[in-house]
């Protein structure tokens, strides 16, 4: 470190403010001695730092159950591209963070927090009554939901509406001559399938479309369990005319079992869904899907937690917009996209 800050002309202590990307120092000194650093083959020992400072310049992710094949899931991907953008502006490190074996959701915490392992948490899908939040809230851990909590009206957060999303897609569906729409849904307790729930069965209700209480079923956001979940729905209604699946991934189960059967989507039965991945824009035929902006949740939920480091004012829950891109799925003309 001295002869790096020799080189740079700076003091020791300027240069270990810059390795921490300390805010009082101007760009230009910061780039003069990364440069330095650089030309020097020079890497500081972030072990011995972090003991030193009590800081691991590392931000954990907390994602579902090791369960879930989460990383075949596109919302997750980007996501986490999204966070990245911004951690890395501040040179901090991602730590992903999935269960063990039989550990549960604040077994996981305590194993990350009591082990000083990050400076902060990003939580990517809460629960309802989410023991996690309630732990993290008790020991004063920095921390940002991607998402809502229904318990606490100061948790920090970035979420979309997903309430009024979903009674859009709905709507879409009903003005288009739907009337027996049903839904796919993930786990119960997920906060977001709850909301997206709640607007479908309120846009049911707003036109006047009869609700079955068979025309609800849900289960993991898994590719398979949309598979076989459409066909229970298949088998307990043969005049279904439309389906509304609660994520992509698990829209191109359903998108599947539909293809095998003898009805066609878009002209028996439309379908659409929930993130707008390349799954549902590459599917054959192409699914109608919101725009859910994954990338900007990731990245205004990881600037959120940095403002929390920094102590700057926030609003507590911010949300982004979303939009309806309309594709095969939910058209009979060809070549909507």
């Amino acid at each position: 470190m001295k002869d790096v800050a020799k080189l740079a002309g700076v003091s020791a202590s300027t240069v270990s403010r810059v390795i921490s990307n300390d805010s009082r120092i101007s760009n230009k000194t910061k780039k003069k001695v990364l440069k330095i650093m650089e030309e020097l083959n020079y890497y500081p020992n972030t072990i011995a730092r972090s003991l030193a400072n009590n800081k691991t310049d590392t931000i954990g992710v907390i994602m579902p159950s090791y369960k879930e094949d989460i990383f075949i899931n596109p919302f997750f991907q980007k996501a986490l591209k999204g966070i990245s953008l911004i951690a890395s502006q501040h040179f901090f490190d991602i730590l992903i963070v999935t269960n063990h074996k039989e550990e549960s959701d604040v077994d996981v915490l305590k194993r990350i927090i009591k082990g000083k392992r990050v400076d902060g948490l990003i939580l990517t899908r809460p629960k309802e009554d989410d023991g996690g939040i309630k732990f993290l809230k008790e020991n004063n851990v920095p921390f940002v939901l991607i998402g809502s909590c229904l318990e606490y009206d100061d948790i920090p957060s970035v979420d979309n509406d997903n309430e009024q999303a979903s009674y859009d897609l709905t709507a879409l569906l009903i003005k288009k001559g739907r009337n027996k729409i049903t839904f796919i849904g993930g786990e119960l307790d997920s906060v977001v399938m709850k909301d997206r729930y709640k607007g479908y069965l309120r846009a049911l209700k707003d036109y006047n479309i009869p609700f079955d209480e068979d025309y609800f079923i849900s289960d993991k956001f898994l590719e398979k369990s949309g598979y076989y979940l459409t066909s229970r729905l298949m088998s307990l209604h043969n005049n279904l005319d439309a389906i509304i699946v609660a994520d992509d991934l698990m829209s191109l189960g359903a998108l599947k079992r539909l293809k095998e059967g003898e009805k066609q989507v878009p002209e028996d039965i439309m379908l659409a869904s929930f993130n707008n991945s390349m799954l549902a824009k590459y599917a054959n035929p192409s699914i109608t899907s919101i725009e859910i902006n994954s990338i900007e949740l990731g990245r205004r939920a990881c600037q959120k937690l940095f403002d929390i480091f920094e102590e700057k004012s926030r609003e507590n829950k911010e949300i982004i917009d979303y939009k309806i891109i309309e594709r095969e799925s939910t058209s009979l003309k060809k070549g909507v996209n």
